[in-house]
């Protein structure tokens, strides 16, 4: 069983053992946010933590070499990430160390393929194994921990953990989002971004990609990029969405204390963010515009979508449209029942829903549908002592939006929330073993020296001189075994 642990025997490892426990935490996800996590957990002492992922290896683990696609991070190059303020570990160490500060100095944005470079170093180097090829299938609650259902390639598995990281990327609380006048094409006509699309089969082709965020602008360039005959993008919207709500949130107050503002101030947030739309960056739009074969629709919702002639035939405002192939740029959608893991316990989890009734005319159904998150990310309960095994399971991935303001799992919200849910992991794990570290901390320790190393320097004080006059100093005579003047015992004396 391969694992980033340290072992309960050795030092920088607290946590005790128990019986019939095979991890102390579980990590699902292999990607740069789990590696994080493995990371941070150990820094804190906490072994035998597991990191899982369903890739068959590192290169598909995460998304930066399968479904992201633009040039560059969307974030600048100096936001804190996965080193956690070890600055030996940050990218930007790495990169001056195999190209030179010189070479750092001239961009302001990291590449995404340096990206996937660095992710590999920062594992390698930290020796995190994740285990690829292993997916979670169910979570079933057990007591005071929990039966992971796993699938090992092909063969079912089942370990023991208490506690459960949920670093399972953008579709973690969900999945991709097809509107429903999609859904009824075939995959061989379709894909979502989230899919692995061969671009290089799109040469010569016309294309429609149906979206306006990042993701759907990057795919059309990639598409264009290889060679399609001609690329359509196709806005519900008269407008791109171009007012980056997140960033009025990145001050220090707000960036740290967000998830103990009140419910009405989040909600209005997330209504906010939801009426402005994702904000594509300024150069994924011009990657696309550059070519005159690229043709962007606004005011252009679907309102069919049939193959005919093994050719998708799309109704929009009335025009109709022929294309070889259709590529969905259309996000993701919250719902927690959508995730076969959470079938035991979906019930029992509180959501927002539950949680706050919004005003009138401040309706808003998917914001309803995200989990209700304590402090440090936890699953809360939706009725109180039905399930209290839910705090032990932490969701950080975008199901955490409402209850955090930001696409939680992006880099910038690696140095806020990674280290409160290891700090929540740790204090648990510390007190639900409160009587083992309370005999530890009683346990008789061995004098690491005797008397016999300070005795030569005890002041025994001056012994009074008999006589008339005043007293004359006492005689100084060296320690012998450091050579320092102590006082000697005066004498008595006579007068003359």
């Amino acid at each position: 069983m391969a694992e980033a642990e340290t072992s309960a025997g050795d030092l920088r490892s607290w946590v005790p053992d128990r019986p019939g426990i095979d991890h102390n935490v579980v990590v699902v996800g292999g990607g740069q946010n789990g590696c994080a996590f493995a990371f941070a957990l150990s820094r804190s002492g906490i072994g035998k933590v597991s990191i899982i992922d369903a890739a068959p290896d590192a290169d598909h683990a995460g998304v930066w070499l399968t479904r992201a696609r633009m040039r560059r991070l969307r974030t600048p190059k100096a936001v804190s990430g996965p080193e956690l303020g070890v600055r030996e570990l940050s990218f930007q160490s790495w990169y001056e160390a195999t190209r030179g500060a010189a070479a750092y100095d001239v961009f302001d944005r990291i590449s995404r393929t340096d990206w996937a470079d660095y992710l590999s170093w920062y594992r390698t180097t930290l020796g995190l194994p994740v285990r690829y090829g292993t997916r979670l299938v169910r979570i079933e609650p057990d007591g005071a921990f929990f039966r992971l259902h796993l699938v090992e390639g092909d063969r079912p598995v089942v370990e023991t953990a208490r506690k459960i990281i949920l670093a399972n990327g953008v579709a973690g609380s969900g999945g991709p989002s097809i509107p429903p006048v999609l859904s009824t094409l075939p995959r061989s006509h379709l894909a979502h971004t989230a899919d692995a699309i061969d671009f290089d089969r799109l040469a010569g082709k016309s294309v429609a990609v149906v979206g306006a965020a990042a993701s759907a602008f990057d795919a059309a360039a990639v598409a264009l990029e290889s060679g399609a005959a001609n690329v359509h993008l196709f806005v519900r919207r008269d407008h791109i969405s171009s007012l980056p709500v997140y960033r009025n949130r990145f001050y220090p107050g707000a960036f740290e204390h967000y998830s103990n503002l009140p419910d009405a101030v989040r909600w209005r947030q997330a209504l906010l963010g939801r009426d402005a739309g994702s904000t594509p960056p300024a150069e994924s739009i011009d990657r696309v515009t550059r070519h005159r074969n690229f043709h962007l629709h606004l005011s252009a919702p679907w309102s069919s979508a049939i193959v005919r002639n093994d050719r998708v035939e799309a109704g929009v405002n009335g025009e109709t449209f022929a294309f070889d192939f259709v590529i969905a740029g259309t996000g993701y959608f919250t719902d927690l029942s959508a995730r076969p893991e959470l079938a035991d316990i979906v019930q029992h989890i509180r959501l927002w829903r539950d949680q706050y009734v919004p005003p009138e005319g401040a309706a808003y159904e998917e914001g309803g549908a995200h989990p209700y998150l304590g402090l440090a990310h936890e699953f809360l309960e939706k009725t109180p002592g039905t399930a209290p095994y839910l705090r032990n399971i932490h969701a950080y991935n975008p199901g955490a939006y409402v209850s955090f303001g930001l696409p939680t799992g992006d880099i910038w919200t690696m140095r806020r929330d990674v280290p409160i849910i290891t700090k929540r992991i740790g204090l648990d794990l510390f007190l639900d073993d409160v009587a083992h570290h309370d005999a530890r901390m009683l346990a008789p320790l061995s004098p690491e020296f005797g008397i016999e190393r300070y005795a030569s320097a005890i002041w025994r004080g001056r012994q009074p001189i008999l006589g008339e006059g005043n007293a004359e100093p006492a005689d100084v005579q060296p320690r012998a075994e450091t050579g320092s003047a102590v006082p000697a015992v005066a004498k008595s004396r006579s007068r003359s």
